[in-house]
């Protein structure tokens, strides 16, 4: 068994390889405890939500298992493969016979839906199979597909049986006999079933998957348009020539993840270089600060460039979760430090805060301003954020770390271990302490290591603006000391049992400004420590209203510790202005008090506290703001 996020291994021009999910073990920590949730509370209270919604009932109906009507909406079984993939992950990392119990119930009910011909589609095949692939702009017909189809090689990489990789493979054959160029010319409205053909292709050898995905991918910007020419659904240009990130945030975010599998499976540059374009598009002038993708609720889509409100943002958690899986492909593909400190930031920001702190409440979109009111919920009626959020932390050990020719790469910090087969040497294994993201002190123990030189990749995120490096062998009293720049520190050496390395990252708070063209930052400022972001809700406040109050730049930010439903987390106590003459509540516009010199004379500090992103929404109740307005912009 090998569960690899991708099996990239025979890949050309692969720069770094993914470390299979067995190899590595999250034991404590910061990370340690989503896990721990994720199996005794996400995935059992997910299950039950696809059971009490019919999700499960309309596939076992498709069987004749169940004599029920179709309920609810037509892609919603991709739901459920979702989380088949996350329990299927899952079990990788922990022996559950109840989750196994679960799993091999619902894959035996999946098989048996399976239509003789290979289609699979709860919605269309008994009283609309006339209506097969009609409407693909809507439907998600191939959306589903590709999400039963990664289900499918999750499950194999998992469990070692064939059972639902053989209905993926019936399906897929089914999707290439039906769609090409002697057959059906048109594209998904939905992409996904790019990156499961590309992923089929790696896992069965069979090339023919990974063409049939550029097939799908070619079908963009054609004329006629197969999908109207419609720039929300990226069929505007062809894919390969496209410029700008634009549309649908998930769909464009899972179409650029497809052309770089594609772009990488099959040697084609001019897809590969899309997905760069595309990626630069998106992080150098569409990306929040917490790593989430999509600004407006209108489409879920994109804005133009440096449109990124903050009370009407979007950024929904399939977003981050789509961004994550992006920004992993190209750092695969190039070795890159810059698409591993996006996808830290988003992992601990964007994605992070799609998931209440109990692991069965949930965002859909994440907003970086919000009234009073705003509450995460048990389910949605399209649930497609829940099972999404579940399948990334399920194989989050598995986009840890790397290895390339004789070289081992930490890509993140989490606490544990990792036994790690590097090309060309042989097993280093470590062991990982830490306290990430609350404290920058990480220890790196050698546990076993080959005879050969191995180089230890270690990166140091673009965040820290100093880092100490100390490399203490096992048979000597002196340690080896450095600083260390952002990117990765390489450490080469004969390593022997019981090698240690100490990287210390300086983690002050941080305040952050936008570039100038964000006009909704203009005059604020954000709080930041290591790889979190920070915000204010009305709780920690101390009575000041929203956006009635100012943080000087010389007010000091001290780090302490939380309380209540934040034992454990580092929050940021500092002080801030109040606002003279912020009109009260019900008063939209007020005469300013006195001129405009006293207005802004120096006023009494009240103490406020700025809480981790992610952990927003878990007290109750509350407004909140991550961009502050800053006392110099206002006094200006």
């Amino acid at each position: 068994m090998t569960a690899l996020v991708a099996d990239t291994r025979r890949t050309p021009g692969i720069a770094v390889q993914p470390v299979p999910i067995e190899a590595v073990r999250i034991e404590s920590g910061f990370w340690r405890g989503w896990l721990d949730r994720l199996y005794d509370v996400t995935l059992p209270s997910q299950h039950a939500q696809c059971e009490a919604t019919g999700r499960l009932d309309n596939i076992r109906r498709v069987s004749g298992r169940v004599d029920a009507p179709f309920r609810g909406r037509y892609y919603d079984e991709s739901d459920v493969y979702k989380w088949l993939e996350a329990a299927s992950w899952a079990l990788v990392g922990r022996e559950d016979r109840r989750l196994r119990a679960l799993v091999d119930a619902l894959v035996d009910d999946i098989a048996a839906a399976q239509q003789p011909d290979g289609y699979l589609h709860t919605y269309f095949a008994l009283e609309r199979a006339d209506q097969r692939y009609t409407d693909l702009i809507n439907k998600h017909e191939l959306y589903c597909a590709g999400h039963l189809i990664q289900a499918g090689i999750a499950h194999r990489r998992a469990t070692g049986t064939d059972a639902l990789l053989d209905v993926a493979v019936r399906l897929a054959d089914h999707i290439c006999g039906e769609f090409g160029s002697d057959a059906r010319e048109t594209a998904d409205g939905h992409p996904e079933i790019e990156l499961a053909l590309v992923e089929l292709a790696r896992e069965t050898g069979q090339r023919v998957y990974a063409e049939q995905a550029r097939f799908f991918l070619d079908q963009r910007g054609r004329q006629p348009p197969r999908l109207g020419g419609y720039r929300y659904l990226q069929d505007h240009e062809p894919a390969a020539e496209q410029q700008e990130i634009a549309g649908h945030a998930v769909r464009a975010i899972y179409l650029a993840c497809g052309l770089a599998d594609a772009g990488l499976e099959l040697e084609d540059r001019a897809l590969w270089e899309a997905s760069e374009r595309l990626w630069r598009s998106a992080y150098e002038t569409r990306a929040y600060v917490t790593g989430g993708l999509g600004a407006h609720w209108a489409g879920e889509s994109f804005g133009d460039a440096f449109d990124l409100p903050n009370r009407n943002s979007y950024a929904e958690s399939c977003a981050a979760v789509a961004g994550v899986m992006w920004n992993w492909r190209l750092l695969a593909g190039t070795g890159e430090p810059r698409f591993a400190d996006w996808m830290e930031t988003t992992l601990y920001n964007g994605m992070l805060a799609g998931l209440s702190l109990d692991g069965e409440h949930y965002f859909y979109p994440n907003p970086l301003s919000a009234a009073s009111g705003q509450a995460r919920v048990e389910w949605f009626d399209c649930a497609c954020c829940p099972p999404n959020l579940a399948r990334m932390l399920a194989s989050l050990p598995g986009y840890l770390y790397g290895v390339s020719d004789r070289a081992l790469w930490v890509h993140q910090l989490a606490a544990g271990r990792v036994d790690a087969d590097v090309p060309g040497a042989g097993r280093l294994s470590l062991a990982v302490e830490t306290d990430y993201p609350w404290s920058g002190d990480v220890r790196l123990t050698v546990r076993e290591a080959p005879g050969d030189p191995v180089e230890l990749r270690l990166r140091v995120p673009g965040w820290c603006d100093r880092a100490g490096l100390e490399v203490v062998p096992a048979d000597a009293a002196d340690p080896d000391r450095a600083l260390a720049a952002s990117g990765y520190a390489i450490l080469r050496r004969v390593w022997a049992p019981g090698d240690r390395v100490a990287l210390r990252l300086s983690m002050p708070p941080r305040r952050l400004v936008s570039d100038p063209r964000v006009t909704a930052n203009v005059g604020r400022v954000a709080l930041a420590r290591g790889p979190l972001i920070y915000c204010v809700e009305s709780h920690d406040r101390a009575g000041l209203g929203q956006d009635a109050f100012a943080l000087p730049d010389d007010a000091p930010v001290t780090p302490g510790p939380g309380d209540s439903r934040l034992t454990g987390m580092t929050l940021l106590d500092t002080t801030a202005v109040p606002l003279p003459g912020t009109p009260e509540p019900g008063a939209l516009y007020q005469p300013l008090p006195g001129d405009a010199q006293a207005a802004h004379a120096p006023t009494n500090h009240t103490a406020i506290r700025a809480i981790p992103y992610f952990a927003w929404a878990n007290r109750g109740p509350s407004s909140m703001d991550v961009w502050l307005r800053r006392q110099e912009a206002v006094s200006s």
